[in-house]
């Protein structure tokens, strides 16, 4: 029985590099689109299967490989959303995409990924604006057609008709998904601020919560800032969001003083973005994302469900 896994070694395939290069560009597609860097990888998997159940002679025919793989883990992701928008109805308390720590920060992606793998996917998902907690925030209240047209011709430069081709609809049908999906941004996100700002108001607050200093958070704090924790019925964690930026002083101040010195909050850049880390007895236990506008904290993001955690912890 032929193993369609990899090509056999008697065969040499001259254009298995270009293949696996390719890795890195679909990781980064497949978390955009999944917010979740583990389905990204099961994508990604799936994709590459599929590949490798083709005999070489189908391969050969494929014009553009990078376009195939492209093609086929953009239609996984798709099948992949619609299965999850039922998960996640059964949710407990609040989803949040999964937190994506800097490359230097990587410490293992699935169980027995070492620091130094060269295909850790951390290190093939490219962080800028387009993985940022908020917008993938915002792509999580979009449908699966209007994400993927997004995320294919805004930050992918694919045209509408190559999308169309993907997804089964019309150029301008997607054309039309893209608009709405940009407005739907448009509207949800205040203009970006200087990763410096971020930094500055991200490290007063890890000062003034350390202080245990209900005033200076309420005033980084917008009043009408949230706060939204992910705990997925694992862990403990504020089961609806907490509104108003006194509300959440001092929830987050209670929580200080619960812990009586355990938690060590340390700055961290997350998704891209000035963040925070919680570490108990050096493991990490959260991870906040935030959101800022007009030099107030508009929207923090705890992530402490364990299995959104796995690539901020050893083992």
């Amino acid at each position: 029985m032929t193993d369609h896994a990899q090509p056999r070694r008697d065969e040499p395939d001259a254009g298995l590099d270009t293949i696996i290069s390719e890795r890195r560009r679909l990781i980064g597609l497949a978390y955009r689109l999944l917010g979740s860097l583990a389905e990204a990888e099961d994508a990604v998997q799936e994709t590459y299967t599929r590949w490798y159940a083709m005999s070489r002679q189908q391969q050969e025919a494929i014009e553009t490989p990078g376009a195939w793989l492209a093609t086929v883990a953009t239609r996984v992701c798709l099948d992949l959303l619609g299965s999850a928008r039922v998960r996640r109805e059964r949710y407990v308390g609040e989803w949040i995409p999964e937190p994506l720590p800097e490359r230097a920060d990587w410490i293992s992606g699935r169980s027995g990924t070492a620091a130094n793998d060269p295909a850790d996917p951390a290190d093939r998902v490219t962080l800028d604006e387009s993985v940022s907690m908020a917008l993938l925030v915002v792509l999580e209240s979009m449908t699966p057609a209007q994400r993927v047209a997004l995320i294919l011709h805004d930050v992918f430069g694919y045209p509408f008709g190559e999308i169309a081709g993907i997804t089964g609809r019309t150029p301008a049908a997607c054309r039309e998904l893209a608009s709405s999906a940009r407005r739907r941004v448009r509207a949800s996100l205040p203009p970006e601020n200087p990763t410096a700002h971020q930094e500055r108001l991200v490290r007063q607050f890890k000062q003034a919560w350390d202080a245990q200093d209900i005033n200076a958070l309420v005033g980084l704090l917008a009043p009408g800032a949230t706060f939204t924790a992910d705990g997925g019925g694992v862990v403990a964690a504020a089961v609806h969001p907490i509104e108003g930026g006194e509300g959440i002083a001092r929830y987050l101040t209670g929580l200080a003083v619960r812990a009586a010195g355990a938690l060590t909050v340390l700055e961290r850049m997350v998704n891209g973005q000035a963040g925070l880390v919680i570490e108990h007895e050096g493991v990490t236990v959260a991870v906040y994302a935030f959101n800022v506008a007009d030099d107030r904290i508009t929207q923090i993001w705890a992530v402490r469900n364990p299995d959104k955690l796995r690539p901020w912890r050893a083992g």
